[in-house]
């Protein structure tokens, strides 16, 4: 009985150790796409700062072809 309980806590103490690990390795996914996603986001500003509104004319005005 006491080598089972000892075998459960030894199978019990690997998978803390394996989901430890991967829980690291997430949070790592996870900060390193939130500072992309800030820098995708800084250069979408920046590109719609650059980027000028298209001129409109009147409305009743031709287009320029004809």
């Amino acid at each position: 009985m006491a080598d089972e309980l000892a075998d459960r806590m030894i199978d019990l103490e690997v998978k803390l150790a394996y989901q430890d690990r991967l829980i690291r390795e997430l949070d790592a996914v996870v900060r390193e796409l939130g500072l992309r996603l800030d820098a995708t986001e800084r250069e979408l500003k920046e590109l719609k700062q650059g980027v000028a509104p298209p001129a409109v004319g009147p409305a009743d005005e031709p287009p320029p072809h004809y």
